[in-house]
């Protein structure tokens, strides 16, 4: 699989339907190291009403994220795209704490600097509550 600076704008379908897998791949790693480099050191992110600027910042979302929705799976599918900007429908499931589960459904709006990195992430995302048996998503390997 490309690291995320082999992906570059300009894109084409092909192109952004790699970048999309890629950012899928690693944002299910869960590993915020990993994920953090796919994005600019200036990064400058929306994620539901949480404004964040910077690799630092981000990883730390990140692992704040993580640590709090558990058993996280995450499906990416390109919406549309640009130049330099691709847009994502995403669905993930989670867990709590006291093990009740989630569903995620959101948007994403990506703008790409010329390395491949992300500089600009806007993210609107629902949660709704699900009952376990009614999971689309599972964490394998």
């Amino acid at each position: 699989m490309p690291s995320p600076t082999d992906i570059r704008p300009p894109f084409t379908r092909e192109s952004a339907l790699a970048k999309v897998q890629a950012a899928e791949d690693a944002w299910n790693s869960c590993d915020p190291e990993r994920v953090a480099l796919a994005y600019t050191e200036d990064s400058e992110w929306r994620n539901r009403s949480e404004f964040i600027k910077g690799r630092d910042a981000i990883k730390a979302f990140l692992y704040r994220k993580w640590e709090k929705e558990r058993n996280y799976r995450l499906m990416k599918e390109l919406w549309a795209f640009t130049d330099n900007r691709i847009s994502v429908r995403f669905e993930y499931e989670w867990k709590d704490a006291t093990g009740q589960w989630y569903r995620a459904h959101g948007n994403e709006h990506w703008e790409f600097a010329d390395n491949g990195l992300m500089r600009r992430r806007d993210a609107s995302i629902n949660d709704v509550p699900i009952a376990e048996q009614d999971r689309r998503y599972r964490v394998t390997g």
